[in-house]
Protein backbone atom coordinates (compact mmCIF):
# COMPACT_ATOMS: atom_id res chain seq x y z
CA UNK A 1 0.00 0.00 0.00
CA UNK A 2 1.65 3.29 -0.92
CA UNK A 3 2.14 5.88 1.77
CA UNK A 4 -0.36 9.36 1.50
CA UNK A 5 1.30 12.14 3.39
CA UNK A 6 -0.84 14.59 4.98
CA UNK A 7 -0.34 17.96 5.73
CA UNK A 8 -1.83 20.21 8.75
CA UNK A 9 -4.88 22.60 7.34
CA UNK A 10 -4.29 25.93 8.60
CA UNK A 11 -7.32 28.24 8.04
CA UNK A 12 -4.82 31.34 8.36
CA UNK A 13 -3.75 29.92 4.61
CA UNK A 14 -7.42 30.47 2.92
CA UNK A 15 -7.41 34.11 4.09
CA UNK A 16 -6.47 35.99 1.41
CA UNK A 17 -8.37 39.30 0.55
CA UNK A 18 -9.89 41.89 2.46
CA UNK A 19 -13.48 40.93 1.96
CA UNK A 20 -12.30 37.24 3.30
CA UNK A 21 -11.44 39.03 6.67
CA UNK A 22 -14.35 40.60 6.50
CA UNK A 23 -16.75 37.62 6.07
CA UNK A 24 -14.81 35.76 9.36
CA UNK A 25 -15.23 38.35 11.29
CA UNK A 26 -19.02 39.10 10.60
CA UNK A 27 -19.72 35.33 11.28
CA UNK A 28 -17.34 34.81 14.26
CA UNK A 29 -19.46 38.34 15.82
CA UNK A 30 -22.40 36.31 15.00
CA UNK A 31 -21.94 33.01 16.66
CA UNK A 32 -21.45 35.04 20.17
CA UNK A 33 -18.84 33.14 21.14
CA UNK A 34 -15.77 34.89 22.72
CA UNK A 35 -13.62 31.20 21.98
CA UNK A 36 -14.44 31.24 18.52
CA UNK A 37 -13.98 35.47 18.36
CA UNK A 38 -10.49 35.27 19.76
CA UNK A 39 -9.18 32.38 17.58
CA UNK A 40 -11.07 33.57 14.28
CA UNK A 41 -8.89 37.28 15.05
CA UNK A 42 -6.15 34.92 15.31
CA UNK A 43 -6.47 33.11 12.11
CA UNK A 44 -6.92 36.77 10.50
CA UNK A 45 -3.82 37.87 12.52
CA UNK A 46 -1.76 34.90 11.04
CA UNK A 47 -2.55 35.45 7.97
CA UNK A 48 -1.58 39.15 7.64
CA UNK A 49 1.85 38.20 9.86
CA UNK A 50 1.56 37.81 13.74
CA UNK A 51 5.28 39.40 14.27
CA UNK A 52 4.35 42.26 12.37
CA UNK A 53 1.27 42.93 13.84
CA UNK A 54 3.27 42.47 17.49
CA UNK A 55 5.85 44.16 16.34
CA UNK A 56 3.51 47.18 15.54
CA UNK A 57 1.59 46.86 18.75
CA UNK A 58 4.53 46.58 20.61
CA UNK A 59 3.27 43.40 21.86
CA UNK A 60 5.27 40.10 22.72
CA UNK A 61 4.53 37.63 19.40
CA UNK A 62 4.34 34.41 22.09
CA UNK A 63 1.93 36.44 24.44
CA UNK A 64 0.04 37.57 21.12
CA UNK A 65 -0.29 33.53 20.00
CA UNK A 66 -1.55 32.38 22.90
CA UNK A 67 -3.58 35.54 23.36
CA UNK A 68 -5.35 34.84 20.37
CA UNK A 69 -5.73 30.85 21.09
CA UNK A 70 -8.79 28.77 22.05
CA UNK A 71 -7.39 28.92 25.18
CA UNK A 72 -6.28 32.98 25.31
CA UNK A 73 -7.99 35.71 27.27
CA UNK A 74 -6.97 38.70 25.39
CA UNK A 75 -7.86 41.91 26.73
CA UNK A 76 -10.54 44.26 25.25
CA UNK A 77 -7.69 46.54 24.45
CA UNK A 78 -5.56 43.72 22.88
CA UNK A 79 -8.80 43.14 20.62
CA UNK A 80 -9.02 46.75 19.74
CA UNK A 81 -5.33 47.54 18.93
CA UNK A 82 -5.40 44.20 16.57
CA UNK A 83 -8.64 45.08 15.00
CA UNK A 84 -7.50 48.33 14.60
CA UNK A 85 -3.70 47.03 13.34
CA UNK A 86 -6.04 44.86 10.50
CA UNK A 87 -7.90 47.98 9.50
CA UNK A 88 -11.53 47.17 11.00
CA UNK A 89 -13.07 48.50 14.28
CA UNK A 90 -15.76 47.55 16.55
CA UNK A 91 -19.41 48.29 16.11
CA UNK A 92 -22.75 48.38 18.36
CA UNK A 93 -25.83 47.74 16.84
CA UNK A 94 -29.40 46.87 18.55
CA UNK A 95 -30.49 43.38 18.41
CA UNK A 96 -33.33 42.68 16.38
CA UNK A 97 -35.83 40.44 18.38
CA UNK A 98 -37.54 37.83 16.18
CA UNK A 99 -40.96 38.82 15.62
CA UNK A 100 -42.59 36.63 18.25
CA UNK A 101 -40.87 38.21 20.89
CA UNK A 102 -42.97 41.32 19.65
CA UNK A 103 -46.23 41.72 21.76
CA UNK A 104 -47.23 44.03 19.56
CA UNK A 105 -46.58 43.20 15.86
CA UNK A 106 -49.42 41.35 14.88
CA UNK A 107 -48.82 40.79 11.13
CA UNK A 108 -45.81 39.60 9.16
CA UNK A 109 -43.00 41.83 7.48
CA UNK A 110 -42.75 42.64 3.71
CA UNK A 111 -40.22 43.93 1.79
CA UNK A 112 -41.17 45.94 -1.28
CA UNK A 113 -39.03 45.87 -4.35
CA UNK A 114 -37.75 49.43 -5.06
CA UNK A 115 -36.10 50.26 -8.08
Amino acid sequence: MEKVTVSKWDQAEIIEIKEDVTAFLEEALEENNLEFLFKTIGYIARSKGMAQIARELNLNREGLYTALSPQGNPSFATIVRVLDNLGYQLSIRQKIPAIAECPNVTSTLTFDHIE
